[in-house]
């Protein structure tokens, strides 16, 4: 593992030398589309100023590679990335050539070298702007600043600062982590036990301690493997105290005590009493860190979610939050971006968090090509 104090030797792309040269920056335009249309620009607006930069700096050529969805190594009409240049170009007047989806190509989540190597001859120099796919060690990530030289994205190396802090939290943070799969988050909610003064749970995640702890909790949705003894009873381990619960598949949900979930039932949010609980915690902690809805999301209940969102918009804490969802319920409300950053990565947020580096961190780290 790379230490934390290490990575302050990234080479930023401001120390580039990029003048009469052909660069190619590597993007995670993995955008939600809907119809064709682009749903959240986050990613694409994440990489303007990088662009500019080295446009100002007197780059010849800009080549911009990325991806788009999960082709699996085919050509996919639906995820040809027309709308996301399109996009990009409404967003900055800089000259650009984009490379069609990446992922196209078998050869690119195989982290094939030959493949890498084709990239790499395209350009000159590589900037990495690909924070949220660098948990991967795809061909484009790792392989081509193996044959040129290799820097970090203005906003890759401010997102690696900024989850570098919050592995430092000051003394009475507060965590949130909700989604599920309790089995893969174990390693990391472990480590901001340690962290953070209290760690809050939403999701299935929360179901998971919830039923490790002998409370009743119905028919929720559950990880296949028991939550370890010494975690589910961490006091700085909190879940709900109510939730919103559905029958079966009627939409008629409740309030009910998370002491009073039936045998039928399913947690689907936190409910309107820990919304105000949690909200007050959020409120007075120093630093908040934030990753995963607290219900599901995808299917339309929001509602705690997003009142945690307009407390920590409101509130003028320092926060870092990440994760599709959660990202797009902080941004419905106006808040201080040099107080909230918003990271564009959801599993590479996890995974920095966790293993303290990435696969894509690393390459460039490594990156001895003179």
């Amino acid at each position: 593992m790379i230490s934390l104090n290490h990575m302050s030797e990234l080479k930023s792309v401001r120390n580039a030398d990029v003048r009469g040269k052909r660069v190619l920056v590597r993007t995670d335009f993995n955008v939600p589309l809907h119809d064709g249309k682009i749903e959240n620009d986050l990613r694409i607006r994440a990489s303007v100023a990088t662009l500019e930069l080295l446009h100002q700096n007197g780059a010849a050529k800009i080549i911009i590679l990325t991806s788009l969805g999960r082709p699996e190594g085919k050509v996919v009409e639906g995820l040809k990335l027309a709308p996301v240049e399109a996009r990009l170009r409404e967003l900055t007047q800089v000259p650009f050539e984009m490379h069609e989806n990446l992922r196209f190509d078998p050869r690119e989540e195989a982290g094939d070298e030959g493949f890498a190597k084709e990239l790499a001859a395209l350009g000159d120099v590589f900037v990495n702007e690909a924070f949220a796919d660098s948990h991967r060690a795809h061909a484009s990530i790792v392989g081509v600043p193996n044959y040129i030289p290799g820097f970090a994205g203005l906003r890759f190396g401010e997102e690696v600062e900024r989850l570098r802090t919050a592995l430092t939290p000051p003394q009475g943070s507060v965590a949130l982590i909700g989604g599920a799969k309790f089995e893969t988050k174990e390693p990391l909610i472990k480590k901001l036990l340690t962290l953070y003064s209290e760690v809050l749970l939403g999701g299935a995640l929360g179901n998971d301690v919830i039923k490790a702890r002998g409370m009743p909790f119905g028919d929720s949705l559950t990880s296949k493997v028991p939550v370890d003894p010494d975690v589910a009873g961490n006091e700085r381990l909190v879940v709900a105290t109510d939730a919103f619960v559905v029958e079966g598949e009627v939409n008629a949900e409740r309030v009910a005590s998370i002491a009073d979930i039936r045998k039928n039932e399913s947690v689907i949010d936190i409910g309107p009493q820990t919304a105000v609980l949690w909200s007050d915690k959020i409120s007075k902690a120093p630093f908040v860190l934030w990753n995963g809805p607290m219900g599901v999301y995808e299917r339309g209940y929001a509602d705690g979610t997003d009142a945690l969102a307009q407390t920590l918009a409101r509130s003028g804490v320092q926060a870092v939050v990440g994760g599709g969802d959660t990202a797009a319920a902080v941004e419905k409300y106006q808040f201080d971006s040099a107080k909230v950053f918003v990271s564009t990565g959801g599993g590479a947020m996890l995974d920095f968090l966790t293993e303290g580096t990435l696969p894509g961190v690393e390459a460039l780290e490594g990156n001895a090509v003179a």
